[in-house]
């Protein structure tokens, strides 16, 4: 099978990642720089992606488009791609509810073929190992194992329809995150009485608890911006099954207090929760 060429949409510090894997089994990876930050052109040249001026070209020009972008975004960036008439393999891959991923799949059909997919994971490098849990035409998934092959990124299918993928990742997402969520307002609590060190002693005598893992917090505050519009689609989906939103509603909630701490490396555990204490 002749090598295809990928575009990602857009160079996000999963995006990027997951795009040099598949540049391992691909002629080439695009990435369109209109409206793209410096540290999005930063990562892909970092990981060997190739740029183009226009989103028309780089769709043009590729055989499988692979969007990776925050939740809010996902629907008009494709409805964009839709307007070009794509006609190659669609990987809806971000953490978006089925329902949406379905209205996606409607907006691009027939022109192009869908495959739902969900990251699993911390990005591909350093180590990390993700999986990309993926649902759609058997032809299509199939590409796709061949496309990740011998990467850091795994492949797993989950059948035909569209909406398996995205339903796994946000069920997994809503344990995850809203579990982080919890500890920081755990250790936020005890900190306020002066006894965080000995919460944090007690949670780690059981290794399975994420409130044993404190220094965490600041990584989930730098992540919020992503976190909790991810959680507010795992809510609709609740939603959508007449299962109760609420606690998911509210840990998004709680994760926008950290809205300005994007990608803040820096950030440290007292950092992270003087800004939680903050309206």
């Amino acid at each position: 099978m002749d090598q295809p060429i990928v575009g990602i949409l857009h160079p996000g510090s999963m995006g990027a990642a997951v795009a040099a894997c598949a540049a391992r089994n691909a002629s080439a990876v695009l990435w369109c720089e209109v409206g793209r930050s410096p540290a999005s052109a930063e990562r892909a040249t970092r990981f060997g992606l190739t740029p183009v001026t226009t989103l028309a070209e780089l769709l043009d020009r590729s055989d499988i488009v692979i969007s990776l972008c925050p939740p809010a975004a996902a629907e008009d960036l494709a409805r964009d791609v839709a307007g070009h008439h794509f006609a190659g393999v669609y990987v809806e891959a971000n953490a978006i509810n089925p329902e949406r991923t379905k209205r996606i799949a409607a907006l691009l059909e027939p022109n192009a073929t869908i495959v739902d997919g969900g990251v699993v994971g911390s990005p591909p490098v350093g180590g990390k190992a993700p999986t990309l849990y993926l649902s759609g035409p058997a032809d299509a998934t199939e590409r796709l194992e061949v496309l990740f092959a011998g990467t850091a990124v795994r492949t797993a299918v989950l059948g035909t329809e569209v909406g398996k993928a995205s339903a796994l990742k946000l069920a997994y997402a809503s344990f995850q995150k809203t579990s982080r969520v919890l500890v920081a307002l755990a250790v936020g609590m005890a900190r306020e009485h002066g006894v965080d060190q000995e919460l944090i002693e007690v949670a780690s005598r059981r290794t399975d608890s994420y409130l044993s893992e404190p220094q965490y917090i600041a990584k989930a505050a730098a992540r919020a911006w992503r976190w909790g519009p991810e959680l507010e689609e795992a809510a609709d989906t609740l939603a959508a099954a007449s299962l109760p939103p609420e606690m998911l509603r509210a840990a998004a909630t709680t994760l926008a207090r950290w809205n300005d701490a994007k990608d803040d490396s820096e950030l440290t555990l007292a950092d992270a929760l003087d800004r939680l204490a903050q309206p």
